[in-house]
């Protein structure tokens, strides 16, 4: 099966819809299914406003059909709502291809936060969006009932995945004895960052990432570490180096960073919201509450044997078939089409190092 993901999302942006692509594409290999990328690279771009580290792209209806009838995909996938998957899905209704969406981002929240744009305006163009595709793929349970309750249609599960040889506990202690609290992710208002940044905590405060907000929150908290992007073993060490993470944010899909600081045996004090309430077990994984300060806290007292449990239940390997499983509900067996023969190549069990 060869498979077409459009997405607005690729490098050099660092976040958790191109590391979620980029390793589908890895583990979709075995499974006999090719993923194709449509990406910005391929256009012109301009910077976003508010956020240039992201790029827009200016696509040409006339190349996207050139590109599909290069790539002549089994199925087409898109992943964002941006520029490029606005003009693919345009592309596939015109053409009466089958086509599946996936949503990764509150743009409701971001936008009102950003423009004061009215959230049901978005939520309402969102809708559309999706609804016009055969099923779109959603990250959590809880995500899943509050897009069905704002008439959202063919809700597909997809979990994701977290690299347990990558993020494990490690003996080191980069940022001192502590307590150390620890943030990881995008440095932008939309993460809520103030929350952790104000938080009466013992011990130091320790932000990872890159983002529109650092150096305005460098020079407002000054004792604060604020380290810029960390990536592979240094973002490992990283989290393996504090003894809770802290997850601000109200308005995360699933948050990918949750696995890996419970993969790297860390307790996670967070909000309870979407995401933190599907991966966080409530007194034993983490902490769940409306007083951050608080819930960080009561996590330092949590026992870091029971924490990296709970990660191991996520592999990448799992997630890639559960998004091959839903193409073929989606595109084929509901539309009477042809499945693909694949031949399902037997992988050899990687340890986990629990």
């Amino acid at each position: 099966m060869r498979v077409l993901v459009a997405t607005d999302a690729w490098r050099p942006q660092v976040n958790g819809v191109v590391r979620t692509y980029e390793r589908l594409r890895q583990e979709a290999a075995p499974l006999d299914a090719e993923i194709v990328f449509l990406t910005p690279n391929e256009f012109t771009t301009l910077p976003c406003p508010t956020y240039p580290e992201i790029r827009l792209s200016l696509p040409g209806y006339n190349y996207i059909g050139q590109r599909m009838r290069s790539v002549q995909p089994d199925a087409v996938h898109i992943a964002t709502e941006g520029p490029l998957g606005w003009m693919t899905r345009s592309h596939c209704l015109r053409k009466r291809i089958p086509f599946t969406t996936s949503f990764h981002t509150r743009f409701p929240d971001y936008l009102s936060q950003r423009f004061g744009i009215p959230e049901s305006w978005v939520w309402s163009m969102l809708r559309g969006f999706h609804n016009a595709g055969a099923g779109t793929m959603v990250a959590t349970p809880s995500l899943s009932r509050e897009l069905e309750a704002k008439g959202f249609e063919h809700i597909l599960p997809w979990t994701r995945g977290v690299d347990t040889l990558m993020y494990r506990p490690q003996a080191v202690r980069r940022f001192g004895e502590g307590p150390v609290f620890l943030y990881v992710g995008r440095v932008a208002v939309e993460k809520n960052i103030e929350a952790f940044l104000n938080a009466d905590l013992p011990g130091s405060k320790v932000v990872v990432g890159d983002g529109p907000q650092l150096e305005e929150l460098k020079v407002r908290f000054p004792d604060v570490t604020f380290t810029g992007r960390k990536l592979g073993e240094e973002l490992a060490q990283c989290y393996a180096s504090a003894d809770v993470f802290v997850m601000p944010s109200r308005t995360e899909t699933f948050g990918i960073v949750i696995l890996e600081a419970l993969a790297s045996g860390l307790p996670v004090a967070a909000y309870p919201v979407t995401g933190p309430v599907d991966l966080i077990e409530h007194g034993q994984t983490g902490i769940l509450g409306d007083d951050l300060s608080q819930a960080a806290r009561q996590a330092l007292l949590l026992d870091p044997g029971n924490i990296r449990t709970k990660a191991l239940e996520y592999s990448w390997e799992s997630a890639a078939r559960l998004f091959v499983s839903n193409l073929e509900n989606a595109l084929f067996a509901q539309q009477g089409r042809k499945v693909p023969k694949r031949r399902v190549r037997l992988t050899r069990q990687r340890p986990s190092q629990a």
